[in-house]
């Protein structure tokens, strides 16, 4: 086998060990990035529930669309030619970023049969939003074997970074 060909158990080693660390690190960054397109939305037109539901959905695919991107033509280029195994594995791979977006979708979605108005249902996402955060960084701690002390370390910054988030909704004040 050439330099630039790995062994084929080399390749499946990576791919498992990639997809554990993909898989949550995506997730733990959807969460982040659904809180702040909450933030950020501002003042929605005549159907607000339905342009959250669909900002955060078309967010998370676009960034998704740019982790893939980055993956392929950043870093990976300089390896090896892309093949469709390859991207299908990113696209595998980067997928929780459009998955930890749903969640904060689908309590907008609910808001009503809540009882919730429009901010409510906002303020309902941004909570959904930090908890899947800081949920999927305890998975990744879970899954690379952490202590019950880092797991629980990792669960406080996310945490804090979820409510950092959830400070300047509060200063922005819309």
């Amino acid at each position: 086998m050439s330099r630039t060909t790995p062994a084929p158990a080399d390749r499946g080693k990576r791919r498992v060990e990639r997809r554990a660390r993909a898989d949550y690190t995506g997730g733990v960054y959807g969460s982040m990035l659904a809180a702040s397109v909450v933030v950020g939305a501002g003042s929605l037109g005549s159907l607000p529930r339905a342009e959250m539901v669909v900002l955060l959905l078309l967010t998370g695919v676009v960034f998704w669309i740019a982790h893939v991107h980055a993956q392929l033509f950043g870093a990976r280029l300089a390896q090896q030619a892309p093949d469709r195994r390859l991207v299908m594995d990113v696209c595998r791979d980067e997928w929780p970023i459009v998955k930890a977006a749903v969640p904060p979708a689908a309590a907008v979605a609910i808001s009503p049969l809540l009882g919730l108005d429009v901010r409510g249902a906002l303020w309902l996402a941004l909570c959904v939003a930090v908890v899947g955060q800081v949920g999927w960084s305890v998975a990744a701690a879970r899954r690379a074997g952490a202590s019950p002390r880092l797991m629980a370390v990792t669960a406080s910054v996310n945490l804090l970074l979820g409510l950092l988030i959830v400070a300047v909704k509060i200063v922005l004040k819309h």
